[in-house]
């Protein structure tokens, strides 16, 4: 190889190499976004098979905040001076 051949090498190595670590980060950040889509995507299917299996009989009776709230307006006697 001459010495021209060899800097034609290089260059190109120097080249290859840049243009990796360019498109690198690209890569693995659609790699995780298509990872955390599955999960998200097999989580909401769990999700749904779980509402599907509940009753309405199953489910919790803790009553909601506005409705915890509104029992305690009710509750409270006014007073007049």
């Amino acid at each position: 190889m001459t010495g021209s051949q060899i800097e034609g090498l290089v260059g190109m190595l120097a080249t290859s190499g840049l243009l990796v670590l360019m498109v690198l980060p690209s890569v693995i950040g659609i790699v995780r976004d298509r990872r955390i889509d599955r999960q998200l995507r097999e989580a909401e299917k769990g999700h749904r098979a779980e509402r599907r299996a509940q009753k309405s009989s199953d489910r919790s009776t803790v009553p909601s905040t506005a409705t915890w709230y509104a029992e305690g307006r009710r509750s409270k006697k006014l007073v007049s001076s």
